[in-house]
């Protein structure tokens, strides 16, 4: 995984971004409050890590009626991925940040109970084993701590046809493709509690990326 994670950001253009920024932003900043401590788990170049800290650090939101201009006493946002390579442009984009080397889908180098907020967006689909990731996650999260992820339904068009349950076929680098129901169901077998997932952006029949929200 690691290997193919470092060609894949080695050889990405740095202005580079995904067609649903907009909509991951937004979800982002309406789930992170001022004084939070945030893990980005699977931060990539740090695109939303800088969102989450806008959030969490300084309270800053487009809005500025939902602005907190006190600052934020025991705010804290930590990026961690796979690949250096990556890694290499989080540090450059946010020099004041910190961002650790570690294995995504495997033991997180963190404490128990050590976080507010677990953020991973684009995450999950790609994860070999996805019990011990969620695992991993509930241990790092506080107790009614939150994880908030995002991930494409793939599974649209087969929905439509009665041709899925819960996983469809990998698609690419995918290992796991997820609709609304199968999302929410598979959050709640792992013990997550108050699980709200929706599409995050609007009409495409095959490509739309969905957002979750569970506590811990």
């Amino acid at each position: 995984m690691r290997d193919y994670y470092e060609q894949l950001w080695t050889e990405l253009p740095d202005d580079l971004a995904p067609p649903d920024l907009g909509a991951r932003t937004r979800f982002a900043l309406a789930n992170v409050r001022v004084g939070e401590r945030v893990l980005d788990l699977g931060c990539g170049d740090g695109t939303l890590t800088g969102v989450l800290a806008d959030a969490a650090l300084t309270g800053v939101h487009p809005d500025a009626a939902l602005s907190d201009a006190r600052g934020a006493p025991g705010g804290e946002v930590l990026g961690v991925d796979v690949a250096e390579a990556a890694l290499r442009r989080a540090r450059a984009r946010h020099p004041r940040l910190v961002f650790v080397l570690a294995p995504v889908d495997g033991p997180l180098p963190l404490d128990d109970n050590a976080f507010d907020v677990v953020w991973a967006s684009e995450v999950i689909e790609h994860v070999a084993d996805t019990a011990r990731w969620l695992s991993e996650v509930r241990r790092v999260l506080a107790p009614r701590g939150r994880l908030l992820l995002t991930t494409p339904d793939h599974g649209r068009l087969r929905l439509m046809l009665g041709r899925i349950e819960r996983y469809s076929p990998p698609l690419g680098d995918h290992l796991h493709l997820y609709t609304e129901h199968s999302l929410r169901a598979l959050l709640s077998e792992f013990g997550f509690g108050d699980v709200r997932v929706r599409g995050l952006t609007g009409l495409p029949l095959l490509r739309r990326t969905l957002g979750a929200r569970a506590v811990r």
